[in-house]
């Protein structure tokens, strides 16, 4: 059918300068270069309220993954300006009192960006060398380092005896004592068939890369980008989504990431609200008799692999992939209900305030935001995580250290103000 929510990580571009002249919809080699992180969020749902944990994987009643859920309490104003105490929130796999290891299928579907003219014909442009290139943009190149990455291969983390994937060190930093020595979720991956996103030129600016060969992408994110993610009915092969849906290459019990290589987007039709680098949200779809009849829900992500030099703050290779997992982890159904994952309004350090549990978004936007993990003699940089007793407004944090951001945890040394305002809400 459709998405339901998405929580985006983005960079905002300050100034669009002329397209060169020598081809339509090419930027101009400095396009990503200045620039400012900040949040845009597109989640879905009605704000509602509710203060009855639920004690068992959330929401009932519906085909998905294995994920716990659990309660904290601390003062605030919820969404209509009413007085909450009470926050519920659900995560990826099983408790962490009950220990044990939770592995999580993660297929990951490469996806090659093809551009055309509005006449349905191939799109080409000539390049800086005289070359003319055809505007086709694949991962090949990309997918194994991809991979080899944090997010699926392990490291060692102050958060684990053993070593880890990113995501799991995290997630048991935030955790503390709570959590039994030997609690772990794991991420299984797997490299599924790639499929093919056609855009037309209305929809889409690009760049040449350095060597002459296509292509940074920047495309618009709605309606086009999404509708030919997302399908619009069930069973649907027209869209990337649908295709992998229909093939079995991604389930209701997945993690499901769409890798495309240097592919960012701008909203509102306007090439100057960008960059998006990726988002996590979910794709429901209604059941039928195989599965009793229930709701699916495919969580999924999407995240661009970012080439080195793009953008600042060490934002490169799987920073985009490590915060949308992260934020997966903690909030995989993106608030969709208006009660779970919603927190107390909070406000980051450089001024981005929200109301959802997304990790990454309190850190995308601060100073040194990655941290450096080396893996094959490859140097990646997933982003650092705020931890949930920042979301809690502990003031004595019972996570790993006492911090409030991990593996850095030196990014978040004191809390939000005390109940920020709605938002501008």
């Amino acid at each position: 059918m459709k998405k339901f929510a998405v929580c985006i990580l983005s960079l905002a571009i300050f100034t669009l300068t002329a397209f060169a002249a020598q081809n339509k919809n090419e930027l101009p080699k400095n396009f990503l270069t200045s620039k400012h992180s900040i949040h845009a969020n597109k989640a879905g749902g009605v704000h509602g309220k509710g203060n009855i944990p639920t004690p068992h994987g959330f929401p009932v009643g519906v085909d998905t993954l294995v994920n716990f859920t659990d309660h904290f309490e601390s003062q605030g104003v919820y969404f209509d300006g009413s007085a909450h105490h009470t926050w519920e929130y659900s995560m990826v796999g099983n408790k962490p009192a009950q220990g044990g290891t939770t592995t999580v299928n993660a297929p990951v579907v490469p996806v090659i960006i093809d551009m055309h003219n509005n006449d349905g014909s191939p799109a080409f442009a000539v390049n800086q060398f005289g070359q003319t290139i055809r505007l086709i943009s694949l991962p090949d190149p990309f997918i194994q380092s991809f991979m080899n990455g944090p997010v699926f291969g392990v490291s060692s983390y102050t958060s684990s005896p053993v070593p880890t994937q990113f995501t799991d060190a995290v997630q048991r930093a935030e955790f503390g004592k709570k959590a039994r020595s030997d609690w772990h979720t794991m991420l299984a991956p797997t490299i599924k068939t790639t499929r093919t996103m056609v855009l037309t030129a209305d929809n889409f600016f690009f760049a040449f890369n350095d060597d002459g060969g296509c292509c940074l992408f920047v495309l618009a994110s709605d309606p086009a980008f999404s509708a030919q993610l997302f399908p619009s009915s069930t069973p649907d092969n027209s869209t990337v989504i649908g295709a992998a849906e229909v093939a079995g290459d991604i389930t209701t019990k997945d993690i499901s990431t769409f890798m495309f290589p240097n592919t960012y987007l701008y909203e509102n039709n306007d090439p100057n609200q960008c960059c998006v680098l990726g988002f996590h949200s979910f794709d429901f779809e209604a059941g039928d008799s195989s599965n009793g009849n229930q709701l699916r829900f495919y969580v999924m992500n999407y995240s661009s692999w970012i080439s080195p030099g793009l953008f600042g703050g060490g934002f490169q290779d799987v920073t985009a992939h490590s915060h949308e997992i992260a934020e997966t982890f903690n909030d995989p159904f993106v608030g969709f209900d208006g009660i779970h994952n919603v927190v107390p309004f909070w406000q980051n350090p450089a001024g981005q305030c929200q109301d959802l549990l997304e990790d990454g978004d309190v850190i995308e936007d601060l100073n040194n935001p990655t941290y450096p993990v080396t893996i094959g003699g490859f140097t990646y940089h997933p982003q650092n995580e705020a931890l949930l007793p920042w979301f809690e407004f502990q003031k004595n944090s019972t996570a790993i250290d006492n911090a409030y951001s991990y593996p850095d945890e030196t990014l978040l040394t004191s809390l939000s103000a005390v109940q920020p305002l709605n938002c501008g809400q």
